[in-house]
């Protein structure tokens, strides 16, 4: 996976067409592509009534890169994060100024969007059941991440943003199995605990961990 930072935009090359599965904002679902982009946006442009997804599609059309994978951050780029274990590599941003937990939302808007998007590369050839699984174990990965940063909200630990997003890539092929007893899991969860992690605690180091407290608007950054 090679990397491309042209601000706004951070460009992860894929290396050839894979199948990418995501909840992306722009392409999500199973599809084919060669690159996963980020979008930088400020916070103040993702008030009421903007159109992300409209926009953000706009946006990569701009570019030509209308038929690839599109997230979008508030999370200055340069702040992202790598890791890598055996054939899975992840690449990540991690802002937590919209941190929430699991089962309880916050009853007001976050004051900032910081959010965690994850772009995961498999060097494996799964089936789609495989990728699904393999899906679940980074969200795994980025959960106990976060915990493991200890952000705190009135009523616990944060497990994670309201805008997290993850996409994997991999070629297809006929690996049936990604969960947590498999190598290519347990080096799926490190890749991806890895660089949550690391990015968590530098957000952590100069935000802190009150994710209750009012966070400005470029926070995030």
């Amino acid at each position: 996976m090679r990397i491309t930072y042209a601000m706004p935009w951070l460009i992860a090359d894929l290396g050839r067409a894979r199948r990418v599965l995501s909840f992306a904002p722009h392409r999500p679902g199973f599809r084919r592509a060669r690159h996963i982009l980020w979008r930088q946006v400020r916070d103040a442009d993702l008030g009421p009534g903007f159109d992300a997804t409209a926009w953000l599609a706009a946006e990569m059309a701009r570019i030509g890169h209308g038929a690839e994978v599109g997230m979008m951050t508030s999370r200055g780029l340069e702040h992202a994060v790598q890791a890598e274990a055996g054939p899975a590599r992840c690449l990540a941003t991690v802002g937590l100024g919209n941190a929430e937990r699991v089962g309880r939302r916050r009853a007001a808007a976050p004051a900032g969007y910081g959010t965690i998007n994850i772009a995961l590369l498999v060097e494996a050839g799964l089936t789609d059941a495989a990728m699904i699984e393999a899906l679940t174990i980074a969200a795994e990965a980025r959960t106990a991440a976060v915990i493991a940063a200890g952000v705190m909200l009135p009523w616990g630990v944060a497990t994670g943003t309201g805008t997290d997003c993850i996409a994997l890539a991999c070629d297809p092929g006929p690996e049936r199995h990604a969960g947590l007893h498999t190598a290519l899991g347990e080096a799926i969860g490190r890749s991806v605990h890895d660089a949550v992690l690391r990015g968590a605690e530098a957000w952590v180091a100069r935000h802190g961990r009150d994710a209750a407290a009012v966070i400005p608007a470029a926070a995030s950054r």
